[in-house]
């Protein structure tokens, strides 16, 4: 067994009852990549209504926005993930590459107890 086969998925419960896991963190890598809320929601299988109300909770939850979009025009529109949003993401994974190498004997062993298919 490698440690490729091996995963773990935190879901962190905030303070004031929001909570932050790998959906939200999915969506923020994602937004950041495609510049767009829907290209991302799209590339996730995700609706767009399903991901504005994502980051509407996220930019709720934090002291800082965590996305900010402009709207159309002869620009056109797009979002970003703003700097506190790439402090949260790179916190969240900081936090699930610590918990998987702490986990790692009982995560090994819960494995070994898991069905052969």
């Amino acid at each position: 067994m490698t440690r490729q086969d091996l995963s773990l998925s935190i879901r962190i419960n905030l303070g004031h009852g929001g909570r932050f896991g790998p959906g939200k963190a999915s969506l923020l890598a994602a937004i950041d990549e495609a510049g767009s809320i829907s290209k991302a929601a799209s590339g996730l299988g995700m609706s767009y209504p399903r991901a504005l109300k994502l980051i509407e909770d996220m930019n709720r939850d934090f002291a800082e926005p965590l996305v900010k979009s402009t709207h159309g025009g002869t620009e056109r529109g797009g979002s970003e993930v703003t700097e506190t949003g790439h402090q949260v993401l790179a916190l969240y994974h900081s936090v699930n590459e610590a918990s998987l190498s702490s986990s790692m004997t009982a995560l090994k062993k819960l494995m070994a107890l898991e069905r052969d298919d």
